[in-house]
């Protein structure tokens, strides 16, 4: 859990934010995830939560430890454990006539999602939604565009991971891991590669690294 001295003041982020959030940009497009043409799936880690923080502070002037500490407190809930990945869903629809079309048939999505490990036998890791977010996203005839998950991983499906980092090919029946939608109205699958793989390993092993701030 990032704690309030993990939190640069105002002044004392300005000084290395743009830095910062290059790097953490390229951070993060190794943790983006296209699955099929509407959906994308953000890994979250230590420096993504973080980043969030930082940006809220700047953005709403927060400047009180209790204000950064609620502001901690909701976004922490988004690090992922050893042994499983927590993820943001976003349903990224631009018109007024795809968020008609799309909302409503999507309900359910945050829970139609999986990683499948290769080769046979076949592992499958189900998405569930991040609980105290679950609530309030939650509709029974519209759906969020953002949604938040988690995929808990078994030690037998960790241990596939390793060997896909280093082993991930162009399908699914070469080893690699390959994150899947199955909804009744939207189907997709996309083969994770190497790079985000090995960075995906780092959450379940609990080694990912954050980056220096200061």
């Amino acid at each position: 859990m990032l704690q309030l001295d993990d939190i640069l003041d105002l002044r004392a982020y300005e000084r290395v934010r743009d830095d910062y959030r290059r790097r953490v940009i390229a951070r993060k497009r190794r943790r983006r995830v296209p699955l099929g043409p509407i959906l994308t799936v953000v890994f979250e880690c230590a420096d993504t939560v973080r980043f969030q923080v930082q940006e809220m502070a700047r953005a709403e002037r927060i400047v009180t430890d209790e204000g950064i500490q609620h502001e901690l407190d909701v976004y922490n809930r988004l690090l992922p454990s050893p042994g499983e990945l927590s993820a943001t869903l976003f349903v990224e629809l631009t018109t007024e006539g795809d968020l008609r079309r799309w909302l409503p048939a999507l309900v359910g999505i945050e829970r139609a999602l999986a990683f499948e490990i290769g080769p046979a036998p076949l592992v499958s890791v189900p998405s569930v939604p991040e609980a105290s977010h679950a609530e309030a996203l939650t509709r029974e005839a519209v759906t969020a565009a953002v949604h938040y998950v988690r995929f808990a991983f078994p030690p037998d499906a960790v241990a596939r991971v390793e060997r896909a980092s280093s082993e991930a090919g162009p399908a699914p029946d070469d080893g690699a891991l390959t994150l899947v939608a199955r909804h009744p109205a939207y189907e997709a699958r996309t083969v994770i590669g190497v790079e985000t793989t090995s960075e995906l390993l780092g959450d379940l092993l609990g080694t990912t690294a954050p980056l220096p701030l200061r």
